[in-house]
């Protein structure tokens, strides 16, 4: 196994640049990269941590092994809204994975995550002001992948999404 190299302190400004930037080029597992090296440097950085949760999602392919890693760091996050709404994140980008593999009974569990993202972004709402509708514009997106995919809830039956029992 190589061993990884350190980033300069100096260097994480411009490395985060980076990382977004990789996400922007639908590159998610560089920018991941990136963010996990520079929190080996400043393992607090909310920013690397929100931006590796984001390259993270990029990935899922409707298995949820990826979604535990997300919501890991997750917990790193110190701030209430962000916890709530980088959850919802979570839920909803899945939900959306689950729908693009389209295995059987796909949408009912896509509503289930759909649903569950949507607590999450009313509860990161109550938790911001007027100025940052992120929540709402979210809740919003789920809200209308239900309807134009006219996605319902499972009948007859005790399902509970992951993580949410």
């Amino acid at each position: 196994m190589e061993p990884l190299k350190l980033l300069h302190r100096n260097a994480i400004e411009r490395a985060f640049e980076k990382a977004k930037h990789y996400r922007l080029l639908n590159d998610p597992e560089n920018a991941e990269s990136i963010c996990l090296d520079i929190l080996e440097i400043d393992k607090d950085n909310q920013e690397a941590i929100i931006v590796l949760i984001l390259a993270i999602v990029d990935q899922f392919d409707g298995g949820s092994k990826r979604v535990k890693d997300a919501e890991s760091h997750v917990a790193r996050l110190t701030n209430a809204f962000h916890q709530c709404y980088y959850t919802g994140i979570i839920r909803e980008r899945f939900a959306r994975s689950v729908l693009k593999r389209g295995r059987p009974g796909a949408k009912y569990v896509a509503y289930d995550y759909f649903k569950a993202a949507m607590q999450h972004f009313e509860h990161a709402e109550s938790l911001t002001d007027e100025q940052n509708d992120d929540a709402i514009l979210r809740w919003n997106s789920c809200a209308r992948s239900i309807n134009s995919k006219q996605l319902e809830p499972r009948q007859d039956d005790n399902f509970v999404a992951y993580g949410d029992g």
